[in-house]
């Protein structure tokens, strides 16, 4: 029996134990949108550092103006071996509607899902208290067997990520050269599909855009007014329509600008993930890829920057008809970005190219809703070929290289404050029922998922 082997088998004959420190912090009502629940995340956070202090770290619960932190360190075998810091959250998303949960969100069980799949039932099993604690599970079972870690580790554990990490990021500000590591790991995410584990490469970054155009002093009647003064309702039409070509691509100058393509081999692997779900479109009725001509699915919604019309308004719009010229109108747009896009500079692009659509005589005014760059980890990083054959080896089929479309803010906050890069792996489902009444957590997952750690922590600080 190998050294890994050695440690598999522990994480194997751990699991009973493993299970019931997920109970114990499943039946933490650690609530963070709701005040009433303050006492129980700060509950939480004090579990995860006994659980922690268990294990050999130095753990302490650090104060910021909302829920507290967990900070843990722990020394690796070697000064030189890499530094690694591991995120998860602690506090969990409302229960509300109560009546729909079919037992009790806090009382976890195991249970039997049908064709001998084992579910384990309650608020947080898979976000992120089963998620989190397969990573601690996978180093207790490795320090049992091996004594020490062969990677430097510090823990960071937030209790209002489900409310906006409010704290988080002046907690980052304020305590960066403590946090600050070789990478990030990040286990809030999923996997493909119950045999595929993922590797989340990459997320989209985001800029929202609000424009508001005016023209007459007032709403007009469009008999006295129509065809002389100007509608500012055609003027906004004008410049969201405007915003793509003919085949699909965003028209703003330098729009595309640190936009890369995905490697060939990502692209193939992509295009086999497609095949395995071609519902995509047609669950939802509609049967036609939108967007830039030429691009798969899954490039569209991973890896290609997008420019969204989210809504509109201006003139009348109720009941009856109402023959008016407004003299306002409004539209909120939101820009994905990908690769190294700066947001600023998208914004200002959108902003010029809408002062240009507006007549003389005609104001236009903006509000800004946010700007994120996005994410994007090297495809041929080692710590990234490294974990992918990592987790290849424990799962029934290889692991695959996937994309957010989304955002994570903590991830960008580790890039931007901290300069590091996150590697996102987690073993949740797409029927978790995340946020959800009836939460859930495979067995599988919370099992598997403790022996995938065991093997990427191995496989990190390998020489």
């Amino acid at each position: 029996m190998t050294d890994i082997d050695a440690v598999l088998a522990r994480a194997d004959a751990n699991l009973p134990s493993s299970l019931d420190t997920l109970f114990e912090l499943v039946r933490i009502k650690s609530i963070s949108t709701d005040p009433a629940y303050r006492a129980d995340c700060r509950e939480a956070a004090a579990y995860l550092v006994r659980h922690l202090a268990d294990i050999g770290f130095k753990a302490s619960v650090r104060e910021t103006d909302g829920n507290p932190v967990v900070v843990a360190h722990h020394e690796g075998m070697a000064p030189n071996c890499p530094h690694v810091l591991f995120y998860g959250h602690y506090d969990v998303q409302p229960v509300d509607p109560l009546e729909l949960w079919t037992h009790d969100p806090f009382e976890p069980a195991i249970r039997d899902a049908g064709n001998g799949r084992k579910i384990i039932t309650g608020r947080g099993t898979s976000d992120d208290k089963g998620q989190l604690l397969t990573f601690l599970e996978a180093v207790r079972a490795y320090k049992e067997v091996r004594g020490t870690l062969p990677i430097r580790l510090t823990v960071l554990f937030e209790g209002e990520e489900e409310s906006g990490s409010p704290s988080l990021r002046p907690f980052l500000l304020a305590n960066a050269e403590e946090l600050r590591a070789d990478f990030a790991m990040v286990c809030d995410t999923s996997m493909w599909d119950a045999e595929t584990p993922a590797i989340c490469a990459s997320l989209r970054g985001l800029v929202g855009e609000e424009v508001i155009i005016t023209a007459a002093d007032r709403d007009l009647h469009s008999g006295g007014y129509g065809g002389a003064a100007a509608n500012p309702i055609h003027i906004l039409s004008d410049i969201l329509a405007g915003l793509h070509d003919r085949t699909g691509a965003v028209t703003l100058p330098g729009f595309y600008d640190g936009v890369e393509e995905v490697p060939g081999a990502i692209k193939a692997d992509w295009q086999r993930l497609e095949e395995t779900s071609p519902g995509f479109l047609t669950d939802i009725g509609l049967s036609r890829l939108s967007g830039e001509q030429g691009r798969s699915r899954l490039e569209l919604i991973w890896a290609r920057p997008t420019a969204e019309i989210n809504g509109i308004s201006g003139g009348y719009a109720g009941d009856g008809f109402k023959t008016v010229i407004a003299s306002k109108a409004t539209a909120k747009v939101s820009f994905r970005l990908v690769g190294s896009q700066d947001p600023l500079k998208i914004r200002e692009s959108f902003r010029a190219y809408s002062r240009s659509k507006v007549p003389e005589d005609c104001k236009v005014e903006f509000a800004s809703h946010g700007a994120s760059p996005g994410i994007q980890l090297p495809y041929d990083s080692p710590v990234l070929d490294k974990a992918r054959a990592a987790l290849s080896h424990e799962w029934p089929k290889p692991a695959i290289v996937v994309g957010g479309g989304g955002s994570i803010p903590v991830v960008g906050d580790f890039r931007s404050i901290l300069g590091m890069d996150s590697l996102l792996t987690g073993f949740s489902l797409a029927d978790d029922r995340v946020h959800s009444p009836n939460e859930k957590y495979d067995l599988a997952s919370f099992h598997k998922g403790i022996r995938s750690w065991v093997r990427i922590i191995d496989a990190v600080g390998a020489k």
